[in-house]
């Protein structure tokens, strides 16, 4: 049966190459509220930042639910930082009899701080496309992140 996997952890943690790995195994399609602003915005989305990524998460929830209705899994990869927002996910999937699946990647604040730099620098050089995260930016993402409790998570990756 087709399920949701929701991917929660900190920006830059390693949440859409773990992603890319379920892929395969899963028989998933990938949706990601970043692809989709960065395609649309690069890196300049600017004040209404907020704003285009809540209506961008929404649109990709209903989009999962069409995906689903086809027999296909689908992998939501946007961190799901606060546990208002995993409580969200899990009732809208459940309102619709979908499974929903929580995968956390917790990972040390020195593996953080070197993915960080390493991401940093293949922006840099133009080698992907992704958000560049200074140290404001991550101070600022980083306080926003609610970790998770055991038991939200259905699978607790540790690095």
């Amino acid at each position: 049966m087709a399920k949701v996997i929701c991917i929660c952890g900190k920006i830059c943690c390693g949440k859409t190459t773990y992603a890319q790995s379920l892929l395969k195994k899963e028989h998933a399609v990938l949706l990601s509220t970043d692809e989709i602003t960065l395609a649309l915005f690069d890196q300049h989305i600017g004040e209404k930042h907020d704003e285009i990524v809540e209506r961008t998460q929404a649109y990709l929830m209903n989009k999962a639910l069409e995906i689903i209705s086809c027999g296909i899994s689908v992998i939501l990869d946007w961190g799901f930082w606060q546990k208002e927002d995993r409580d969200a996910a899990r009732a809208f999937f459940s309102a619709h009899g979908v499974p929903c699946e929580f995968h956390y990647l917790n990972i040390s604040d020195e593996i953080w701080q070197q993915r960080l730099a390493k991401r940093n620098a293949a922006i840099l050089a133009h080698e992907t496309s992704a958000y560049y995260v200074d140290e404001g930016l991550a101070k600022k993402f980083g306080g926003l992140f609610e970790p998770p409790d055991r038991e939200e998570m259905d699978v607790w990756l540790t690095e």
